[in-house]
C-alpha cells in the first residue's frame, strides 16, 4: 500500500494539495510519510491546513491537528 496524508482546514473540509502549491508525495511505509511531515509541516500550517490524516491506502491510520494548543 501507499501512505500518504489527507489534508483538512479548520473546519474539517479536505484541502486540495495542488489548490495551495504543495505536492503531498506517496510513501512506501509509514516512517517515509511521517518525514515527509515533520520537514513539511510549518508549511502547511501557514498555508491554512489545520488537520492532516494518515492514509495507508484507503484506511485511515491516524489523524492530528498541525497547531500546538
Amino acid at each position: 500500500m501507499t501512505w500518504t496524508w489527507r489534508l483538512e482546514d479548520s473546519s474539517g473540509a479536505a484541502v486540495e494539495p495542488s489548490s495551495i502549491g504543495v505536492a503531498v508525495p506517496g510513501a512506501d511505509n509509514q516512517g517515509d510519510a511521517e518525514s515527509w511531515l515533520g520537514e513539511n509541516w510549518r508549511e502547511l500550517l501557514d498555508k491554512g491546513v489545520a488537520t492532516v490524516t494518515l492514509l495507508d491506502g484507503d484506511e485511515e491510520v491516524y489523524r492530528m491537528g498541525l497547531a500546538a494548543s
